[in-house]
């Protein structure tokens, strides 16, 4: 766990979607993804529930 993954963390949490929290940290959504899943990794759960888009 390091500085940057909760940074991405709250951003999410903020934000309530990937996209526009990555929209906001200036990075690209994917790399957004595996910041959090390296977090989820170290903490060993899931911290989101990766449900796709709502229609």
């Amino acid at each position: 766990m390091n500085l940057r993954h909760l940074e991405h963390w709250l951003a999410l949490a903020e934000t309530g979607s990937f996209s526009r929290a990555a929209e906001k940290l200036h990075i690209t959504q994917s790399a957004l993804s595996r910041s959090i899943q390296a977090l989820e990794d170290d903490l060993g759960g899931m911290l989101v529930d990766r449900i796709g888009k709502k229609k």
